[in-house]
Parts: structure tokens; C-alpha cells; sequence
């Protein structure tokens, strides 16, 4: 069992001195005559020892303490070796089942371009903030979006958050990423879809699959995958709710989980759920998947069974395309089933608390529907105009 108390001890240095009678100098008199260092002394969890050496004595208790407070919680273990290389070798493969794919595939993005800048070489534990730094600085130089440097530097000071705790390769507060501050842009106010927009262009909708994924993108804000992926027995047509859950692979249906892993049921109107049963009437039979056609998904079962299918490809092919076509046949802006999913949560926002909110939304930073969702209408302008012109009235009243 390792030893839980740091210790202080002198450290000697030379042979022992000599006095008059020509014998040793009894220890008492050492500190005296012999040189020396104060020694902090450690053991980790493994039983090994470990030292360092201060010439003063307030630095080595200073020391000390703050090793005292490692060992107490178990993080008094020196960092394990491993190249920039390995690691990305071993994200890759320890991350698989702990967050979504296309996350993991981002994270390996991120790092495989920082990898190019460094070098991949190089040892985990002396990647600096300079090199950070230079990384971003580099980014940008290459013409890269504000918005897309950014978010690397999100990334990639989560990942080197990852290295020290729980991997144990960097030590606590030498995230190279952890002082590095995002560059400022100027906010973008999130894109949303008036009523008699989406109107317009599901009337040019020429078939009750557009009708029906177009009208519950904006009433579920469900994620384009969420809403793809998508089987009957999800749909509760009598509470009038859907649901997105996860998926087990089997012999019909392809594995999927929610973004964060999480499920959750949201209520949907009855004109929703009136498209869904005339979708159901449409669909041939064996066929379990709301929105992926039938020659689509025994295309994509081939395929998986072939070994040549990626959970990142595409279920439907050029479906921003084809939306971008029914918007311009119906003379409106431009948007994208992510911007459905937005006017519904700004709509929900109006009526409902913002924990109910972040619920149905299916987020887990109740902070994230503020600051990527909601947009502000012109309602909201005018009611907060009447509402200082009504203070002023009073004043001019008084």
C-alpha cells in the first residue's frame, strides 16, 4: 500500500566532516557544517517514490502542500508518456461509443490538422501554448471562418481536457488550449421561418413525404438525422407524440443514437400527425422507416452488409438541394431543416418556460437555446417598445 503522507527531509550533500579529534561531527552539528537541501518526497499509487529539491524551506513546504493535495485525491501520478501520433491513435479508438460519430470524426479533424502544424512527433506532455497559439494563428492565415477557428479551439481544448483527466498524460493546468481565447465575430441573429413562409412552400410541396418531413421538422425541431432515422412504432399517433430514441443494429434497422445520447418524446399538432397517417398509408409494406424510402433503405442494407457502408453518409441524397429548390419555386429565403428546427424552438420559447424548452429540444446546456436558437421577431421589438412607451406616458401623465 503507498505511502499518503508527503514528507520534508534534509538531503545531504559530501562526507560527513571531520572535527578536532579527528573523528566525525556528531549530527547534531550537520546543518552547521554540511551542505544540504530541503527534499519533498512523495510515492504514487503504484509505490513509487519521488522527490524534488528546494535550497529553501518555505518553497519546499509551499511544494509540499500542493503535492499533498494530488495525493489526497489520488492525482499524485507522474504523467504517462505518449507521442501527438498515439494519442490521436488511441482517440479514435476509446471514444467510439462515448459520444456520436460524426463527433469523433470532428475531434479527429481537429486534431489531425493541429498534428500537421506540430508535428505528430511530438510528445503529448511538451505540446505549449505557443504551439496553440501559432495553430490558430495559422488557421486564420489560410483564410479560414472566424466561426470554424473556433470551434477547433473548442475542440481541442476538450480533447486536451480528456488527456489529463481521465487518460492521466498531462498533468492538471497545462491544457495548451485552456487560456487560448476564441476570436470575436460579430453574432449572427439564428435564421427563422415565418408561418406564411413555410406555408408558401409546403403548398409547393408535390408529394406527402415533403409535407409530412417539412411539417414536422417545424412543429418536432427534430435534427435532420433524428427525423430520418425515424421508425413507425415512434410515432404514438394517439397521444399525438413522436419519439426519438435510440437503435440497435438488426437485420431491418440501422444503429443510431441521439445527438448527447439522449432520448426524449415531444407532443405534435393533429395536423402533423394527419400527414404521418396518410405518409403511413403511402409506405410499402416491410418498410420500417418513416422518411427513407424503400428502394433507399434496402439500397443502404446492401451496402452495410457489404462492409461499405459509413454511419456518416447521407440517408437521403441532396436534401438541402431539393429544399433549396422548393424555396426558390416559392419565392422565399432560403432555409435549411436546421432553421425549421429553430423557428419551432423560438415558437415554443414564446409560451413555454426555457426548461421545457431545452427538454423538448433535446439539449443539454439549458444555456444552448438562448444563445444558437431563439431570434428575436418583430413582435418582440414592438412589445418592448410599448412597453417604455407606456413608461414614458406615465411620466409625461405624472
Amino acid at each position: 500500500m503507498a505511502h499518503k503522507k508527503v514528507s520534508i527531509t534534509r538531503k545531504w550533500y559530501g562526507k560527513i566532516p571531520i572535527g578536532r579529534n579527528g573523528k566525525p561531527i556528531p549530527r547534531n552539528l550537520w546543518p552547521k557544517r554540511r551542505k544540504y537541501s530541503w527534499e519533498v518526497r512523495w510515492y504514487s499509487s503504484d509505490g513509487k517514490r519521488y522527490s524534488k529539491s528546494f535550497k529553501d524551506r518555505k518553497e519546499a513546504e509551499k511544494h509540499a502542500n500542493t503535492v499533498q493535495e494530488k495525493v489526497d485525491r489520488g492525482k499524485c501520478d507522474k504523467p504517462r508518456k505518449i507521442t501527438l501520433a498515439e494519442f490521436i491513435v488511441e482517440h479514435s479508438q476509446v471514444m467510439v461509443g462515448q459520444k456520436a460519430h460524426t463527433t469523433v470524426k470532428d475531434h479527429l479533424r481537429a486534431l489531425t490538422f493541429f498534428a500537421k502544424h506540430v508535428s505528430s512527433g511530438i510528445m503529448l506532455e511538451r505540446v505549449s501554448p505557443r504551439h496553440a497559439e501559432s495553430f490558430v494563428a495559422r488557421r486564420l492565415a489560410d483564410g479560414l471562418a472566424v466561426g470554424t477557428v473556433n470551434k477547433d479551439i473548442r475542440t481541442l481544448r476538450g480533447i486536451f481536457n480528456l488527456a489529463i483527466e481521465p487518460r492521466g498524460y498531462l498533468e492538471e493546468g497545462t491544457n495548451p488550449f485552456a487560456k487560448i481565447k476564441e476570436r470575436r465575430i460579430a453574432a449572427v441573429p439564428p435564421n427563422y421561418v415565418p408561418a406564411e413562409n413555410f406555408k408558401k412552400v409546403l403548398n409547393a410541396c408535390k408529394n406527402t413525404w415533403w409535407r409530412a418531413f417539412l411539417t414536422l421538422a417545424y412543429t418536432s425541431a427534430g435534427r435532420r438525422d433524428e427525423l430520418l432515422n425515424l421508425t413507425w412504432p415512434d410515432i404514438d399517433f394517439e397521444s399525438q407524440n413522436v419519439g426519438f430514441f435510440p437503435k440497435k443494429a438488426s437485420a431491418t434497422i440501422l444503429a443510431w443514437h441521439p445527438k448527447d445520447h439522449e432520448s426524449r418524446v415531444v407532443p405534435i399538432p393533429a395536423e402533423a400527425i394527419q400527414l404521418l397517417a396518410n405518409l403511413q398509408t403511402e409506405s410499402e409494406e416491410g418498410n420500417p422507416y418513416v422518411f427513407i424510402p424503400r428502394g433507399r433503405w434496402q439500397h443502404i442494407l446492401g451496402r452495410r452488409s457489404e462492409g461499405t457502408w459509413q454511419p456518416d453518409y447521407e440517408i437521403i441524397n441532396n436534401l438541402t438541394r431539393s429544399i433549396e429548390t422548393l424555396c426558390r419555386r416559392s419565392c422565399v429565403d432560403y432555409f435549411t431543416p436546421h432553421d425549421l428546427r429553430r423557428s419551432c424552438i423560438t415558437n415554443w420559447s414564446k409560451k413555454l418556460s426555457i426548461q421545457t424548452v431545452q427538454h423538448l429540444a433535446g439539449h443539454s446546456n439549458i444555456g444552448t437555446p438562448r444563445k444558437y436558437y431563439l431570434s428575436v421577431q418583430s413582435s418582440d421589438m414592438e412589445a418592448a417598445r410599448e412597453i417604455q412607451s407606456e413608461l414614458m406616458t406615465s411620466l409625461t401623465n405624472y
